[in-house]
């Protein structure tokens, strides 16, 4: 055992990896490396009846997605044979004590409990983040510390592992601060050494209530799912509560270690911001590798496309790259603006409402006549040069300026794509080809002429 920092990430297996088991991890392994200490992931698995090994394989599993690792692993349930040892000494020392009593899961069935013997004492100690704190512990009584001599708490169990574990400093959220006090009397009863503790205000939902595992969008998978990048969430998380002595907001993971101290996290709860968390991600996907961005955003394109009964164009598509990157803050945007018909110009021509062509303070004649010039500029740029959208805009421009760019650049970008809303006309011409956009520009003429 070494004499360094010690520290335990202690996951409950009774449900999936959400943000708060994720945010005592980070913080954790943070102060941790920040110290050269030592990790020990626990998994307390005390709660029988809800523990499962799903669970605890997804509480891995997200915790090495955001980057995260430690030394050692172990299981509550696989240390009984220390836990029984410390009550047979608790017992034997007169310190705790077997009750028969009434079982509160079987009414009406007895049951042996071992109750700890409550000195009453009035319980202080130093929280690295909160200052002093004292409780008076008489109030308590003497409280149950085991359902049979083979079968600990949690109180127990956790003070038990933590001693034999040599943990020396136990970093873990404010609604743990009310059972330090029954932890520390099963300390001094067992003569184990008290760690140093931290307990930091736990982060709260948009409307300033508690979040929970089991209300609202808070499973760590569920942001992997909609596409999240793991350093950005990482980041977001280990942020809140938290400012770093540069008041820096993007920092890797070895900058987060650098900048670490426990004394820097704040006294008052953080609010789980998705806006703000939806800033972060968009922050990394502007700063991914232009290759490797075009390439997870042609995945998600022809996933989302061919859900839609749309075979995307490889040319299309690869082209199409730059301009998701403008709109998008997290991959499942991509998927929500093909839901929404969003791209479906790209590869199909657009249905047209002749009464839209035209730009609302310009007539049906003037569409026309601007549509039929655009029609000849387009044909002055050659095929090789249509690709460029710059060379595209240059050939338009001026005409446009004079006219009114409204009156001519509005028909041509519903010609093109049949939205009102869409990228400038220019760009969409470039991806859609030079023949195609003219087919399209000749067909806004026909649906006028017809109206």
């Amino acid at each position: 055992m070494s004499a360094g920092v010690r520290v335990r990430i202690p996951p409950s297996p009774t449900g999936y990896c959400h943000v708060g088991t994720a945010r005592m991890a980070i913080l954790n392994f943070l102060f941790a490396r920040k110290n050269g200490g030592h990790i020990i992931f626990r998994s307390e698995d005390t709660d029988k009846e809800r523990s499962t090994r799903e669970f605890e394989t997804d509480i891995i599993e997200q915790l090495h997605w955001l980057g995260l690792s430690w030394d050692e692993f172990c299981r509550t349930s696989e240390l009984v044979k220390t836990h029984t040892k410390a009550l047979s000494k608790l017992i034997a020392e007169d310190k705790a004590y077997v009750s028969e009593e009434e079982s509160k899961k079987e009414p009406g069935k007895m049951a042996r409990v071992v109750r700890l013997r409550n000195p009453g004492t009035s319980v202080t100690f130093r929280d690295v983040i909160r200052g002093e704190i004292t409780f008076d512990t008489t109030e308590l009584g003497d409280f149950t510390i085991a359902r049979a001599i083979d079968d600990p708490l949690y109180h127990l169990a956790v003070v038990v592992d933590d001693g034999e574990m040599g943990i020396t400093h136990v970093i873990r959220g404010e609604d743990h601060i009310s059972n330090t006090p029954r932890q520390i009397l099963i300390q001094e009863a067992l003569g184990l050494p008290r760690p140093v503790y931290a307990h930091y205000p736990l982060h709260l939902g948009a409307d300033k209530s508690k979040l929970s595992k089991r209300t609202g969008d808070v499973a760590v998978r569920s942001y992997r799912e909609k596409g999240y990048l793991s350093e950005a969430l990482l980041n977001y998380i280990a942020l809140l509560g938290w400012t770093p002595p540069s008041g820096r907001e993007i920092l890797s993971l070895s900058d987060m270690i650098g900048e670490f101290d426990l004394k820097d996290l704040h006294k008052s709860g953080a609010v789980f911001d998705v806006e703000k968390l939806r800033w972060f991600n968009r922050q990394y996907l502007l700063a991914m590798p232009e290759s490797v961005f075009a390439t997870e955003a042609l995945r998600v394109l022809s996933e989302a496309l061919e859900q839609r009964g749309i075979a995307g164009d490889a040319a299309i598509l690869k082209a199409l790259a730059p301009l998701v990157r403008e709109r998008i803050s997290v991959w499942e945007d991509v998927r929500t603006l093909v839901a929404d018909g969003e791209f479906d110009y790209f590869f199909a021509d657009p249905e047209l409402d002749p009464v839209r062509v035209p730009e609302k303070r310009s007539t049906p004649a003037d569409a026309m006549r601007h549509l039929e010039a655009a029609e000849n500029m387009l044909l002055t740029v050659p095929e090789g040069s249509f690709a460029d959208p710059e060379k595209i805009k240059s050939a338009v421009w001026d005409y446009a300026t004079k006219e009114g760019r409204g009156a001519v650049l509005w028909p041509l970008r519903y010609a093109l794509t049949g939205r009102e809303r869409s990228p400038d006309p220019f760009i969409v011409a470039s991806i859609i080809g030079r023949g195609k956009a003219l087919e399209r520009v000749q067909r806004a003429r026909a649906a006028l002429h017809t109206s």
